[in-house]
């Protein structure tokens, strides 16, 4: 379901159990999660400070990409963990989880690093959509975007949350296919990173 600390400030969703994942049960242990727990070092937090957890609970098949029931099966869990954390900052982690928690249809490359105030599960908080770590282990390049991204997490965890009066959700296609991608960015595009 997740691991971190049950009073969190900081909150990470990704998008499903690798295969790492799935056989430890505990989100972010392989090759991402070293990635995301050397990250947190660099804004002085460890992993247990934190609260992670995925859109989806189990790996799906094959370890494809996750269809549209079955991120309507599991939402409820996350959003009822979201309830029961009540983090400040909710960082998602790539495509899947940016586009459920904040309702709206965009890909990571257009919204990472844009902070948003959102009501997610009944709590005021700050949904700050970020690169899925693994973006860094295939295109060693991306660290320097992760790195300043999380460079603006201590500001956000400090500052107070000014959510503005909550839109109707609009339902996302997930599942749907992305916009025209730039061709730099198909790469990314293709496994799923953003």
């Amino acid at each position: 379901m997740g691991t971190g600390h049950p009073d969190a400030d900081l909150m990470f969703v990704g998008e499903a159990p690798g295969f790492h994942e799935d056989k430890q049960g505990a989100p972010f242990v392989g090759q991402a999660g070293k990635v995301l727990e050397r990250l947190l070092g660099t804004i002085g937090l460890t992993r247990p400070q934190v609260y992670i957890a995925n859109v989806l609970k189990c790996r799906p098949p094959g370890n494809r990409d996750p269809q549209p029931d079955e991120i309507e099966a599991c939402e409820g869990h996350l959003f009822a963990q979201v309830e029961l954390i009540r983090p400040k900052v909710i960082c998602t982690l790539g495509n899947f989880a940016t586009k459920l928690l904040s309702g709206q249809p965009h890909g990571i490359t257009r919204v990472h690093g844009r902070p948003q105030p959102r009501r997610i599960g009944g709590v005021d908080l700050v949904l700050y959509p970020i690169f899925h770590p693994a973006a860094a282990l295939y295109t060693p390049a991306m660290m320097t975007t992760l790195e300043g991204d999380f460079a603006r997490l201590p500001e956000l965890l400090a500052g107070p949350v000014e959510v503005p009066v909550p839109a109707a959700r609009v339902p996302v296609a997930v599942g749907a296919p992305p916009p025209p991608v730039a061709e730099p960015e198909r790469e990314y595009a293709q496994l799923g990173l953003f």
